[in-house]
């Protein structure tokens, strides 16, 4: 497994410029799509690699709906996204993004249901009258 490297500052800020680009380009709808000009997308992080020429966009839909069709639509549009942060930011290279999905409400989920668990409470219940 490859070591996990914090990213820099640079990294994190140009990160933070190209999301703000996305959800703008997102708001004012100037894609093709018409599904994706009325679907309800949340961009919860963008990740961008140490030498700035690759990102990543994890997006989220309203309770998931229609995910996989919206995420297919979003990397067929993504020269819109690309055009928009070429002419927006002042980067050597037009980075290649890249829109996955955000599977974080469902890992959180996944926890939540563990612990609803009944031998998980009753320990976590035991743990409690312990102290």
């Amino acid at each position: 497994m490859a070591d996990y490297k914090e990213p820099t500052q640079r990294q994190l800020r140009v990160a933070q410029e190209i999301k703000r680009v996305i959800v703008s380009v997102l708001e004012k709808g100037d894609l093709r799509s018409e599904e994706l000009r009325s679907a309800f997308i949340t961009v919860t992080e963008v990740r961008v690699s140490p030498d700035l020429k690759y990102v990543s966009a994890y997006v989220m839909t309203l309770n998931g709906k229609n995910l996989g069709l919206v995420l297919e639509m979003l990397n067929e549009e993504k020269g819109v996204f690309k055009k928009q942060i070429a002419s927006k930011l002042q980067l050597r290279y037009t980075p290649d993004i890249t829109f996955r999905a955000d599977d974080t409400f469902v890992e959180i989920e996944k926890i939540e249901k563990l612990l609803r668990h009944p031998k998980v409470a009753r320990d976590l219940q035991k743990k409690d009258d312990e102290e």
